[in-house]
């Protein structure tokens, strides 16, 4: 009983030092060439689609499960005002990603669109991003066919002057 109780706080103790390593932070970037699956200090949500790390950036892909939220959430980000780089394409047909300001990654109620949905195309995007309190950045992708993946690649957010 006492090395279940001791493994149970270690466990705990350990998911605790996890989150707590994740510090807010006033830029962030990441090509991803190093992701094996996606960072700790990072969230997704991907329904019943799905949303992962592979060939050195994210990949969203809709399976047969299109039209489904699938969001990618960085680590907390300082209130300011931003400029966000990214190489975002996709395998064809329409495709949409639209930026959102996070409160709780676990809580969608607490999602707040900043960005409207943007085409994604073959150009890379960059974007001016307001955020009013300290939050996370929420990317949302949006696939409309089954079999459709975009590829989200060389993330730059950095203070806006």
């Amino acid at each position: 009983m006492r090395k279940l109780i001791f493994g149970t706080i270690l466990a705990l103790g350990g998911l605790v030092t996890a989150n707590a390593q994740c510090k807010t932070v006033s830029t962030l970037t990441e090509n991803f060439d190093t992701w094996k699956d996606i960072d700790k200090c990072w969230t997704v949500q991907k329904g019943k689609a799905m949303l992962y790390a592979s060939d050195k950036k994210i990949i969203f892909y809709s399976m047969t499960d299109p039209k489904e939220n699938m969001y990618l959430i960085t680590p907390t980000i300082k209130a300011g005002n931003y400029t966000l780089n990214l190489d975002i394409t996709d395998n064809g047909g329409e495709t949409s990603l639209e930026i959102f300001s996070v409160g709780k990654a676990s809580d969608p109620k607490s999602f707040v669109s900043i960005v409207k949905p943007q085409e994604i195309t073959k150009e890379k995007k960059v974007i001016n991003v307001t955020l009013k309190k300290d939050a996370h950045l929420g990317l949302k992708v949006l696939l409309n066919g089954v079999h459709q993946a975009v590829y989200l690649d060389n993330f730059s957010l950095k203070p806006r002057k």
